[in-house]
Protein backbone atom coordinates (compact mmCIF):
# COMPACT_ATOMS: atom_id res chain seq x y z
CA UNK A 1 0.00 0.00 0.00
CA UNK A 2 1.27 3.46 -0.82
CA UNK A 3 2.40 5.92 1.85
CA UNK A 4 0.02 8.67 3.04
CA UNK A 5 2.28 11.39 1.59
CA UNK A 6 2.22 9.72 -1.83
CA UNK A 7 -1.53 9.37 -1.68
CA UNK A 8 -1.96 13.01 -0.72
CA UNK A 9 0.14 14.09 -3.66
CA UNK A 10 -2.21 12.13 -5.90
CA UNK A 11 -5.15 13.96 -4.29
CA UNK A 12 -3.62 17.34 -5.03
CA UNK A 13 -3.19 16.62 -8.73
CA UNK A 14 -6.67 15.04 -8.81
CA UNK A 15 -5.85 11.60 -10.14
CA UNK A 16 -9.10 9.65 -9.66
CA UNK A 17 -7.42 6.24 -9.67
CA UNK A 18 -5.13 7.24 -6.81
CA UNK A 19 -7.93 8.97 -4.94
CA UNK A 20 -9.82 5.71 -4.80
CA UNK A 21 -6.86 4.11 -3.07
CA UNK A 22 -7.04 6.41 -0.02
CA UNK A 23 -10.69 5.85 0.80
CA UNK A 24 -9.93 3.65 3.82
CA UNK A 25 -7.20 5.90 5.28
CA UNK A 26 -7.86 8.27 8.17
CA UNK A 27 -6.96 11.91 8.64
CA UNK A 28 -7.32 14.37 11.50
CA UNK A 29 -9.14 17.23 9.73
CA UNK A 30 -10.93 18.02 6.48
CA UNK A 31 -12.25 21.53 5.81
CA UNK A 32 -15.17 21.73 3.38
CA UNK A 33 -15.56 25.26 2.03
CA UNK A 34 -12.58 27.57 2.34
CA UNK A 35 -13.74 31.17 2.31
CA UNK A 36 -12.39 33.59 4.92
CA UNK A 37 -13.71 31.51 7.83
CA UNK A 38 -12.33 28.26 6.46
CA UNK A 39 -8.98 29.84 5.66
CA UNK A 40 -8.62 31.19 9.21
CA UNK A 41 -9.38 27.75 10.62
CA UNK A 42 -6.82 26.21 8.26
CA UNK A 43 -4.16 28.65 9.43
CA UNK A 44 -4.81 27.79 13.06
CA UNK A 45 -4.65 24.04 12.37
CA UNK A 46 -1.50 24.45 10.30
CA UNK A 47 0.25 26.03 13.30
CA UNK A 48 -0.52 22.85 15.25
CA UNK A 49 1.10 20.74 12.52
CA UNK A 50 -2.04 18.64 12.23
CA UNK A 51 -2.93 16.55 9.16
CA UNK A 52 -5.32 18.57 7.01
CA UNK A 53 -7.07 18.46 3.63
CA UNK A 54 -9.12 21.34 2.21
CA UNK A 55 -12.06 20.84 -0.17
CA UNK A 56 -13.61 23.74 -2.11
CA UNK A 57 -15.56 24.13 -5.36
CA UNK A 58 -13.59 27.18 -6.52
CA UNK A 59 -10.69 26.00 -8.73
CA UNK A 60 -8.77 29.28 -8.46
CA UNK A 61 -9.03 29.20 -4.66
CA UNK A 62 -7.79 25.62 -4.60
CA UNK A 63 -4.80 26.52 -6.78
CA UNK A 64 -3.97 29.41 -4.42
CA UNK A 65 -4.15 27.07 -1.44
CA UNK A 66 -1.79 24.62 -3.14
CA UNK A 67 0.64 27.45 -3.80
CA UNK A 68 0.65 27.99 -0.03
CA UNK A 69 1.51 24.29 0.45
CA UNK A 70 -1.94 23.26 1.61
CA UNK A 71 -3.32 19.95 0.38
CA UNK A 72 -6.47 20.97 -1.50
CA UNK A 73 -9.09 19.36 -3.73
CA UNK A 74 -11.80 20.76 -6.03
CA UNK A 75 -15.27 19.39 -5.24
CA UNK A 76 -18.82 20.71 -4.90
CA UNK A 77 -20.24 20.27 -1.41
CA UNK A 78 -23.59 19.33 -2.99
CA UNK A 79 -22.02 16.36 -4.81
CA UNK A 80 -23.41 13.09 -3.41
CA UNK A 81 -19.96 11.57 -4.11
CA UNK A 82 -18.28 14.25 -1.99
CA UNK A 83 -16.49 11.72 0.22
CA UNK A 84 -15.42 9.29 -2.49
CA UNK A 85 -11.69 8.69 -2.33
CA UNK A 86 -11.15 10.98 0.65
CA UNK A 87 -9.63 9.75 3.93
CA UNK A 88 -12.03 9.29 6.85
CA UNK A 89 -11.83 12.53 8.89
CA UNK A 90 -11.85 12.55 12.66
CA UNK A 91 -13.21 16.11 12.47
CA UNK A 92 -14.98 17.71 9.51
CA UNK A 93 -15.40 21.49 9.29
CA UNK A 94 -18.25 22.53 6.96
CA UNK A 95 -17.69 26.26 6.53
CA UNK A 96 -19.04 27.40 3.15
CA UNK A 97 -21.11 30.58 2.93
CA UNK A 98 -23.99 28.59 1.41
CA UNK A 99 -26.75 27.18 3.60
CA UNK A 100 -27.92 24.46 1.20
CA UNK A 101 -24.39 23.35 0.36
CA UNK A 102 -23.47 23.06 4.05
CA UNK A 103 -26.65 21.14 4.86
CA UNK A 104 -26.11 18.72 1.94
CA UNK A 105 -22.46 18.14 2.87
CA UNK A 106 -23.47 17.47 6.49
CA UNK A 107 -25.99 14.81 5.43
CA UNK A 108 -23.45 13.18 3.11
CA UNK A 109 -20.73 13.01 5.77
CA UNK A 110 -22.98 11.83 8.61
CA UNK A 111 -24.61 9.16 6.45
CA UNK A 112 -21.25 7.72 5.46
CA UNK A 113 -19.23 8.33 8.64
CA UNK A 114 -21.61 8.75 11.62
CA UNK A 115 -18.69 8.83 14.10
CA UNK A 116 -17.00 11.80 12.43
CA UNK A 117 -17.19 14.91 14.58
CA UNK A 118 -18.77 17.69 12.48
CA UNK A 119 -18.52 21.43 13.06
CA UNK A 120 -20.86 23.25 10.68
CA UNK A 121 -21.33 26.92 9.85
CA UNK A 122 -24.82 28.42 9.89
CA UNK A 123 -25.47 31.34 7.57
CA UNK A 124 -28.69 32.47 9.28
CA UNK A 125 -30.73 31.67 12.42
CA UNK A 126 -32.94 29.18 10.55
CA UNK A 127 -30.00 27.08 9.42
CA UNK A 128 -28.81 26.75 13.01
CA UNK A 129 -31.80 24.51 13.79
CA UNK A 130 -31.57 22.66 10.47
CA UNK A 131 -27.90 21.78 10.96
CA UNK A 132 -28.52 20.65 14.53
CA UNK A 133 -31.41 18.44 13.42
CA UNK A 134 -29.20 16.77 10.81
CA UNK A 135 -26.62 15.82 13.43
CA UNK A 136 -24.00 18.58 13.49
CA UNK A 137 -22.04 18.26 16.72
CA UNK A 138 -21.33 22.00 16.87
CA UNK A 139 -23.07 24.74 14.89
CA UNK A 140 -21.28 28.06 14.51
CA UNK A 141 -23.31 31.14 13.67
CA UNK A 142 -20.63 33.82 13.06
CA UNK A 143 -22.77 36.79 14.06
CA UNK A 144 -23.60 35.11 17.36
CA UNK A 145 -19.97 34.12 17.94
CA UNK A 146 -18.87 37.72 17.37
CA UNK A 147 -21.54 39.01 19.77
CA UNK A 148 -20.56 36.56 22.51
CA UNK A 149 -16.89 37.34 22.03
CA UNK A 150 -17.60 41.06 22.28
CA UNK A 151 -19.58 40.59 25.50
CA UNK A 152 -16.84 38.35 26.93
CA UNK A 153 -14.15 40.93 26.18
CA UNK A 154 -16.12 43.87 27.54
CA UNK A 155 -16.80 41.97 30.78
CA UNK A 156 -13.14 41.03 31.06
CA UNK A 157 -12.14 44.64 30.42
CA UNK A 158 -14.60 45.83 33.07
CA UNK A 159 -13.32 43.35 35.66
CA UNK A 160 -9.71 44.24 34.82
CA UNK A 161 -10.41 47.92 35.36
CA UNK A 162 -12.13 47.15 38.67
CA UNK A 163 -9.09 45.20 39.84
CA UNK A 164 -6.73 48.03 38.88
CA UNK A 165 -8.96 50.65 40.52
CA UNK A 166 -9.04 48.65 43.75
CA UNK A 167 -5.27 48.23 43.63
CA UNK A 168 -4.62 51.94 43.04
CA UNK A 169 -6.99 52.91 45.85
CA UNK A 170 -5.33 50.54 48.33
CA UNK A 171 -1.88 51.75 47.25
CA UNK A 172 -2.77 55.27 48.40
CA UNK A 173 -3.93 54.21 51.87
CA UNK A 174 -2.02 53.96 55.15
CA UNK A 175 -3.17 52.82 58.55
CA UNK A 176 -5.56 49.96 59.42
CA UNK A 177 -7.92 48.23 57.00
CA UNK A 178 -10.59 46.22 58.81
CA UNK A 179 -12.08 43.49 56.63
CA UNK A 180 -15.49 42.44 57.95
CA UNK A 181 -16.90 39.05 57.02
CA UNK A 182 -20.61 38.35 57.16
CA UNK A 183 -22.35 37.11 60.29
CA UNK A 184 -21.30 33.55 61.23
CA UNK A 185 -18.69 33.56 58.43
CA UNK A 186 -18.33 30.69 56.00
CA UNK A 187 -15.26 29.66 53.93
CA UNK A 188 -16.26 31.92 51.01
CA UNK A 189 -16.37 35.01 53.24
CA UNK A 190 -13.22 34.10 55.19
CA UNK A 191 -11.11 33.21 52.15
CA UNK A 192 -12.23 36.41 50.41
CA UNK A 193 -11.06 38.40 53.42
CA UNK A 194 -7.69 36.63 53.28
CA UNK A 195 -7.32 37.44 49.58
CA UNK A 196 -8.28 41.09 50.04
CA UNK A 197 -5.72 41.33 52.83
CA UNK A 198 -3.08 39.96 50.43
CA UNK A 199 -4.03 42.49 47.72
CA UNK A 200 -3.96 45.35 50.25
CA UNK A 201 -0.53 44.46 51.61
CA UNK A 202 0.89 44.06 48.10
CA UNK A 203 -0.60 47.34 46.84
CA UNK A 204 0.41 49.41 49.89
CA UNK A 205 3.85 47.80 50.27
CA UNK A 206 2.76 46.75 53.78
CA UNK A 207 1.78 50.28 54.79
CA UNK A 208 -1.71 48.93 55.51
CA UNK A 209 -2.31 46.73 58.53
CA UNK A 210 -5.15 44.32 57.76
CA UNK A 211 -7.45 42.84 60.40
CA UNK A 212 -10.10 40.24 59.60
CA UNK A 213 -13.17 40.73 61.81
CA UNK A 214 -16.25 38.60 62.36
CA UNK A 215 -19.45 38.47 64.40
CA UNK A 216 -21.61 35.56 65.49
CA UNK A 217 -20.29 32.00 65.70
CA UNK A 218 -18.17 29.65 63.62
CA UNK A 219 -20.03 26.46 64.41
CA UNK A 220 -19.80 24.24 61.34
CA UNK A 221 -17.12 21.61 61.91
CA UNK A 222 -15.62 22.13 58.45
CA UNK A 223 -15.43 25.89 59.02
CA UNK A 224 -13.63 25.42 62.34
CA UNK A 225 -11.22 22.96 60.74
CA UNK A 226 -10.72 25.41 57.88
CA UNK A 227 -9.67 28.22 60.24
CA UNK A 228 -7.54 26.04 62.52
CA UNK A 229 -5.63 24.16 59.82
CA UNK A 230 -4.91 27.28 57.77
CA UNK A 231 -4.05 29.21 60.96
CA UNK A 232 -6.29 32.12 59.95
CA UNK A 233 -6.15 35.00 62.38
CA UNK A 234 -9.61 36.45 62.99
CA UNK A 235 -10.88 38.83 65.67
CA UNK A 236 -14.34 39.43 67.05
CA UNK A 237 -15.71 42.77 65.95
CA UNK A 238 -16.22 45.17 68.86
CA UNK A 239 -17.06 48.89 68.98
CA UNK A 240 -13.52 49.55 70.23
CA UNK A 241 -11.91 47.75 67.29
CA UNK A 242 -14.26 49.54 64.90
CA UNK A 243 -12.97 52.87 66.18
CA UNK A 244 -9.41 51.76 65.42
CA UNK A 245 -10.22 51.15 61.74
CA UNK A 246 -9.08 53.79 59.26
CA UNK A 247 -10.89 51.91 56.46
CA UNK A 248 -13.61 49.24 56.43
CA UNK A 249 -14.19 46.57 53.79
CA UNK A 250 -17.11 44.14 53.54
CA UNK A 251 -16.63 40.81 51.80
CA UNK A 252 -19.49 38.45 50.90
CA UNK A 253 -21.91 41.03 52.30
CA UNK A 254 -23.59 43.78 50.31
CA UNK A 255 -23.76 46.63 52.82
CA UNK A 256 -23.61 47.64 56.48
CA UNK A 257 -26.39 45.96 58.43
CA UNK A 258 -26.94 43.31 55.72
CA UNK A 259 -25.95 39.91 57.16
CA UNK A 260 -23.67 41.74 59.59
CA UNK A 261 -24.23 43.74 62.76
CA UNK A 262 -22.62 46.96 61.60
CA UNK A 263 -24.87 49.99 62.09
CA UNK A 264 -26.48 50.86 58.76
CA UNK A 265 -24.93 54.32 58.98
CA UNK A 266 -21.37 52.90 59.14
CA UNK A 267 -19.03 54.46 56.60
CA UNK A 268 -17.77 51.54 54.48
CA UNK A 269 -14.99 51.97 51.93
CA UNK A 270 -15.06 48.66 50.03
CA UNK A 271 -17.91 46.24 49.23
CA UNK A 272 -17.21 42.99 47.35
CA UNK A 273 -20.04 40.46 47.10
CA UNK A 274 -21.86 38.02 44.83
CA UNK A 275 -25.36 38.36 46.29
CA UNK A 276 -28.17 40.54 45.04
CA UNK A 277 -28.73 43.70 47.03
CA UNK A 278 -32.06 45.50 47.09
CA UNK A 279 -30.59 48.84 48.05
CA UNK A 280 -27.66 50.12 46.01
CA UNK A 281 -24.92 51.03 48.50
CA UNK A 282 -23.22 53.64 46.30
CA UNK A 283 -23.68 56.33 48.96
CA UNK A 284 -21.67 54.43 51.58
CA UNK A 285 -18.71 52.94 49.70
CA UNK A 286 -15.77 54.16 47.63
CA UNK A 287 -15.41 50.85 45.77
CA UNK A 288 -18.23 48.42 44.96
CA UNK A 289 -18.04 45.15 43.06
CA UNK A 290 -21.24 43.12 43.37
CA UNK A 291 -21.69 40.30 40.82
CA UNK A 292 -24.81 38.21 41.45
CA UNK A 293 -23.99 35.98 38.47
CA UNK A 294 -20.80 34.61 40.08
CA UNK A 295 -20.94 31.49 42.25
CA UNK A 296 -18.70 32.77 45.05
CA UNK A 297 -17.05 35.96 46.27
CA UNK A 298 -13.83 33.90 46.37
CA UNK A 299 -14.06 33.72 42.57
CA UNK A 300 -14.07 37.53 42.35
CA UNK A 301 -11.05 37.72 44.64
CA UNK A 302 -9.22 35.08 42.59
CA UNK A 303 -9.84 37.12 39.46
CA UNK A 304 -8.28 40.17 41.17
CA UNK A 305 -5.16 38.18 42.03
CA UNK A 306 -4.91 36.91 38.46
CA UNK A 307 -5.48 40.31 36.84
CA UNK A 308 -3.00 42.01 39.15
CA UNK A 309 -0.41 39.22 38.79
CA UNK A 310 0.00 38.94 42.56
CA UNK A 311 1.79 35.76 43.70
CA UNK A 312 -0.71 33.58 45.59
CA UNK A 313 0.50 31.81 48.72
CA UNK A 314 -0.39 28.17 49.25
CA UNK A 315 -2.63 28.95 52.23
CA UNK A 316 -4.61 31.65 50.37
CA UNK A 317 -4.94 29.45 47.26
CA UNK A 318 -6.20 26.56 49.41
CA UNK A 319 -8.65 28.84 51.20
CA UNK A 320 -10.02 30.38 47.99
CA UNK A 321 -10.45 27.02 46.26
CA UNK A 322 -12.28 25.67 49.29
CA UNK A 323 -14.40 28.85 49.41
CA UNK A 324 -15.47 28.36 45.78
CA UNK A 325 -16.12 24.66 46.33
CA UNK A 326 -18.16 25.26 49.47
CA UNK A 327 -20.37 28.02 48.02
CA UNK A 328 -21.03 26.08 44.80
CA UNK A 329 -21.41 22.77 46.64
CA UNK A 330 -18.48 21.21 44.82
CA UNK A 331 -19.43 22.94 41.54
CA UNK A 332 -22.99 21.57 41.50
CA UNK A 333 -24.92 24.71 42.54
CA UNK A 334 -24.97 28.25 41.11
CA UNK A 335 -21.67 27.55 39.33
CA UNK A 336 -20.52 29.52 36.28
CA UNK A 337 -17.72 28.94 33.75
CA UNK A 338 -15.79 31.71 35.50
CA UNK A 339 -15.89 29.80 38.80
CA UNK A 340 -14.45 26.75 37.06
CA UNK A 341 -11.72 28.83 35.40
CA UNK A 342 -10.68 30.39 38.69
CA UNK A 343 -10.73 27.00 40.44
CA UNK A 344 -8.49 25.61 37.68
CA UNK A 345 -6.06 28.48 38.26
CA UNK A 346 -5.97 27.82 42.03
CA UNK A 347 -5.79 24.02 41.95
CA UNK A 348 -2.04 23.60 41.27
CA UNK A 349 -1.25 26.22 43.94
CA UNK A 350 -3.14 24.51 46.77
CA UNK A 351 -2.13 22.10 49.52
CA UNK A 352 -4.19 19.02 48.61
CA UNK A 353 -3.43 17.19 51.87
CA UNK A 354 -4.63 20.17 53.89
CA UNK A 355 -7.76 20.42 51.76
CA UNK A 356 -8.55 16.77 52.47
CA UNK A 357 -8.22 17.36 56.21
CA UNK A 358 -10.52 20.40 56.06
CA UNK A 359 -13.25 18.47 54.28
CA UNK A 360 -13.08 15.47 56.65
CA UNK A 361 -13.49 16.92 60.17
CA UNK A 362 -15.21 15.25 63.11
CA UNK A 363 -18.88 16.11 63.73
CA UNK A 364 -19.91 17.53 67.10
CA UNK A 365 -22.56 15.82 69.23
CA UNK A 366 -24.73 18.94 69.07
CA UNK A 367 -24.73 18.85 65.27
CA UNK A 368 -25.79 15.19 65.30
CA UNK A 369 -28.58 15.98 67.80
CA UNK A 370 -29.89 18.88 65.71
CA UNK A 371 -29.87 16.76 62.55
CA UNK A 372 -31.68 14.03 64.49
CA UNK A 373 -34.30 16.51 65.75
CA UNK A 374 -34.80 17.82 62.22
CA UNK A 375 -35.45 14.31 60.94
CA UNK A 376 -37.80 13.37 63.80
CA UNK A 377 -39.80 16.62 63.76
CA UNK A 378 -40.29 16.92 60.00
CA UNK A 379 -43.72 17.66 58.57
CA UNK A 380 -44.35 17.41 54.84
CA UNK A 381 -47.21 18.78 52.78
CA UNK A 382 -47.44 19.07 49.00
CA UNK A 383 -43.67 18.72 48.61
CA UNK A 384 -42.84 21.32 51.30
CA UNK A 385 -41.01 20.11 54.41
CA UNK A 386 -40.92 22.07 57.68
CA UNK A 387 -38.93 20.97 60.70
CA UNK A 388 -38.54 22.56 64.14
CA UNK A 389 -35.25 21.66 65.88
CA UNK A 390 -35.89 23.80 68.97
CA UNK A 391 -33.16 25.75 70.78
CA UNK A 392 -29.76 25.86 69.05
CA UNK A 393 -26.31 27.08 69.99
CA UNK A 394 -24.70 26.07 66.69
CA UNK A 395 -26.73 27.61 63.85
CA UNK A 396 -24.40 26.02 61.27
CA UNK A 397 -26.08 22.68 62.00
CA UNK A 398 -29.33 23.97 60.44
CA UNK A 399 -28.07 24.07 56.81
CA UNK A 400 -26.52 20.63 57.30
CA UNK A 401 -29.93 19.32 58.37
CA UNK A 402 -31.63 21.06 55.44
CA UNK A 403 -29.08 19.55 53.05
CA UNK A 404 -30.07 16.08 54.25
CA UNK A 405 -33.84 16.58 54.30
CA UNK A 406 -34.09 18.05 50.80
CA UNK A 407 -33.08 14.64 49.45
CA UNK A 408 -36.06 12.87 51.01
CA UNK A 409 -38.45 11.35 48.48
CA UNK A 410 -41.38 13.65 47.72
CA UNK A 411 -39.68 16.76 49.13
CA UNK A 412 -39.04 19.71 46.79
CA UNK A 413 -38.46 22.47 49.35
CA UNK A 414 -37.18 22.09 52.93
CA UNK A 415 -37.24 24.68 55.73
CA UNK A 416 -35.45 23.83 58.97
CA UNK A 417 -35.80 26.34 61.78
CA UNK A 418 -34.66 26.83 65.34
CA UNK A 419 -34.27 29.54 67.96
CA UNK A 420 -31.07 30.95 69.45
CA UNK A 421 -30.47 33.50 72.18
CA UNK A 422 -31.29 36.40 69.89
CA UNK A 423 -32.97 35.13 66.71
CA UNK A 424 -35.24 32.68 65.02
CA UNK A 425 -33.02 31.11 62.37
CA UNK A 426 -34.34 29.45 59.21
CA UNK A 427 -32.27 27.51 56.69
CA UNK A 428 -33.94 26.43 53.45
CA UNK A 429 -33.13 24.28 50.43
CA UNK A 430 -35.03 23.91 47.16
CA UNK A 431 -35.04 21.77 44.02
CA UNK A 432 -38.29 23.06 42.48
CA UNK A 433 -37.17 24.87 39.31
CA UNK A 434 -40.36 26.99 39.36
CA UNK A 435 -39.41 28.56 42.69
CA UNK A 436 -36.63 31.07 43.38
CA UNK A 437 -36.16 30.32 47.05
CA UNK A 438 -34.03 33.37 47.84
CA UNK A 439 -36.64 35.75 46.46
CA UNK A 440 -39.47 34.03 48.34
CA UNK A 441 -37.54 34.06 51.62
CA UNK A 442 -36.71 37.76 51.17
CA UNK A 443 -40.35 38.58 50.47
CA UNK A 444 -41.65 36.49 53.36
CA UNK A 445 -39.14 37.32 56.09
CA UNK A 446 -37.26 40.41 54.90
CA UNK A 447 -39.76 42.88 56.42
CA UNK A 448 -39.28 41.36 59.90
CA UNK A 449 -35.62 40.39 59.75
CA UNK A 450 -32.87 39.50 57.28
CA UNK A 451 -33.53 37.01 54.50
CA UNK A 452 -32.44 36.07 51.00
CA UNK A 453 -30.19 33.77 49.03
CA UNK A 454 -30.09 31.83 45.77
CA UNK A 455 -32.70 29.87 43.83
CA UNK A 456 -31.75 26.58 45.51
CA UNK A 457 -30.56 27.71 48.94
CA UNK A 458 -31.54 30.56 51.25
CA UNK A 459 -31.73 31.61 54.87
CA UNK A 460 -33.53 34.00 57.20
CA UNK A 461 -32.84 35.45 60.62
CA UNK A 462 -35.63 37.08 62.65
CA UNK A 463 -34.51 38.99 65.78
CA UNK A 464 -36.11 38.49 69.18
CA UNK A 465 -35.65 41.96 70.60
CA UNK A 466 -38.03 41.56 73.50
CA UNK A 467 -37.10 38.12 74.83
CA UNK A 468 -34.02 37.17 76.84
CA UNK A 469 -34.72 34.09 79.01
CA UNK A 470 -33.10 31.10 77.35
CA UNK A 471 -35.37 28.59 79.12
CA UNK A 472 -38.40 30.16 77.45
CA UNK A 473 -37.00 29.97 73.93
CA UNK A 474 -38.47 26.67 72.79
CA UNK A 475 -41.95 27.57 74.11
CA UNK A 476 -41.63 30.95 72.43
CA UNK A 477 -40.73 29.36 69.11
CA UNK A 478 -43.77 27.11 69.28
CA UNK A 479 -46.04 30.10 69.91
CA UNK A 480 -44.86 32.43 67.17
CA UNK A 481 -43.53 30.21 64.37
CA UNK A 482 -46.94 29.49 62.77
CA UNK A 483 -47.77 33.09 61.83
CA UNK A 484 -44.17 33.65 60.74
CA UNK A 485 -44.16 30.62 58.43
CA UNK A 486 -47.61 31.58 57.14
CA UNK A 487 -45.92 34.43 55.28
CA UNK A 488 -43.88 31.87 53.35
CA UNK A 489 -46.85 29.56 52.77
CA UNK A 490 -49.03 32.35 51.43
CA UNK A 491 -46.39 33.39 48.90
CA UNK A 492 -45.89 29.86 47.53
CA UNK A 493 -49.65 29.15 47.62
CA UNK A 494 -49.50 26.50 50.32
CA UNK A 495 -52.08 26.06 53.09
CA UNK A 496 -49.88 26.21 56.20
CA UNK A 497 -52.23 24.41 58.56
CA UNK A 498 -50.31 21.13 58.39
CA UNK A 499 -46.87 22.21 57.23
CA UNK A 500 -45.73 24.04 60.34
CA UNK A 501 -46.91 21.85 63.19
Amino acid sequence: MESLNTMRSYTIVRMPEAVQNVSKERIKYIIFGCGSTGYNVAEELEQENEDLIIVDKDEKRVEDLRDQKYEALVRDLRDPNLMEGLPVPEVAFILANDRDANLTALKTIKNRYPATYVIARATDPVSVDLLQQEGADIVLYPQEVVARTAIHHIRKLHSSRLALRLYDMLAAWEGTLCIVTHLNPDPDSISSAMALSMVARHASHNKLTCRILYEGDIGHQENRAFINLLEIKMERLTPQILEECNYIALVDSSGPGTNNELPKTTRVNIIIDHHKNGEHPSTVADFIDIRPGVGATASIMTQYLMELDIPVSKSVATALLYGIRADTRDFKRNVTPQDLNYAAFLLPLTDSDLLDKITSPSISQETVEIIGNAIRNRRVKSGYLFSNVGFIRNRDALPQAADILIHLEGVNTALVYGISDQNIVISARNKDIRLHLGNVMAEAFGPIGEAGGHATMAAAMIPLNYFSMVKEKEDLLGLIIDPILKRFSNIVGLDNNEGSQ
